[in-house]
């Protein structure tokens, strides 16, 4: 088959290229042993970067964080090892562009999933891309954190809230993504609600515009003062007090908000119980009797 200038581009390519020591770049790993990692550069040599050079990270595993085919950034330390490979190191490489990746994670908010490698005195130290972060102790659950160490070796997903080079800062929060998390949950279980239901549930906090009622399941809403009782009220305490069960029809689940009657519960109540006493007399046998006799007396036999 005839060769064509196509076949040899990547030759070429390589051929034309300039690397330097300093450089940051790229390229794909073709092998894996406990002491390095060997690069393919797209370049007429190889690229090795020994196990010490890969991350700062304690809990960084040569053999089970690095696969072939994995593309790695990494910088020119050296343009010969003695064996005409290119040496570099990822970490250097880390230390110039992981920040702009970091900065750029903070930005887009993005969920990074991380494995906490220690604790220390305030709070727990995860790596994201072989920069050493920060979680605060109030950043490691919705709740207080009494027991630091329950956290040692754990795996969260966390987002990136802080970061600044120049002081070597990074500080991670899996808070923020349990919050959002249980308000997605929360926004869930909220437009389930069909409006016109009637529910029960107890009164958790009375307010001067209304009551607030727990509906189970993490859910509570609101029976504004004026849907409290028919009859008008200047002060929620009047009726109700904290504790109390009650029976609230949902009115509407607007901007994930649920707002709440107590008023139409016993409108719909009086409405059913009229509707109830009127079926009953039209279709009492008394009141047929009665109205049959007298039709029989207006008779002539």
């Amino acid at each position: 088959m005839e060769e064509t200038m196509k076949d040899y581009e990547k030759e070429l390519e390589a051929s034309f290229r300039k690397i330097k020591e300093g450089d940051v770049i790229q390229g794909t790993v073709i092998g894996v042993s406990e002491e390095e990692v060997t690069l393919d550069l797209k370049y007429y040599t190889q690229g090795i970067i020994k196990a010490s050079e890969l991350s700062d990270d304690p809990k960084f595993s040569i053999m089970e964080d690095v696969k072939a085919g994995d593309v790695i950034e990494a910088t020119v330390v050296k343009m010969d090892d003695g064996q005409g490979n290119i040496l570099l190191s990822k970490k250097e490489a880390n230390a110039v562009l992981a920040w702009d990746v970091l900065t750029r994670y903070m930005e887009e908010k993005k969920s990074l999933d991380v494995k906490v490698s220690d604790i220390v005195k305030a709070g727990a130290i995860a790596y994201v891309e072989g920069i050493r972060g920060f979680i605060p102790a109030s950043h490691l659950s919705l709740s207080y954190v009494e027991n630091l160490d329950e956290f040692k070796d754990k795996e969260l997903t966390v987002r990136v809230i802080t970061v600044d080079q120049n002081k070597k800062k990074l500080v991670l929060s899996a808070k923020e993504v349990l919050k959002e998390q249980k308000k997605e949950e929360h926004d869930h279980k909220v437009a389930m609600l069909v409006p016109g239901t009637i529910m029960e549930g107890t009164v958790e906090s009375l307010q001067a515009y209304g009551a607030f009622v727990d509906l189970q399941e993490g859910l509570s809403g609101l029976v504004h003062i004026s849907q409290i009782s028919q009859k008008r009220i200047s002060k929620p305490s009047e009726v109700l007090k904290v504790g109390d069960k009650v029976k609230v029809k949902v009115l509407n689940t607007n901007n994930g908000k649920i707002s709440l009657s107590m008023k139409a519960v016993e409108e719909q109540h009086q409405a059913e119980e009229t509707e109830r006493i009127d079926v009953k007399k039209f279709t009492s046998g008394s009141s047929v009797g009665t109205n049959l006799g007298d039709l029989l007396k207006k008779l002539d036999i």
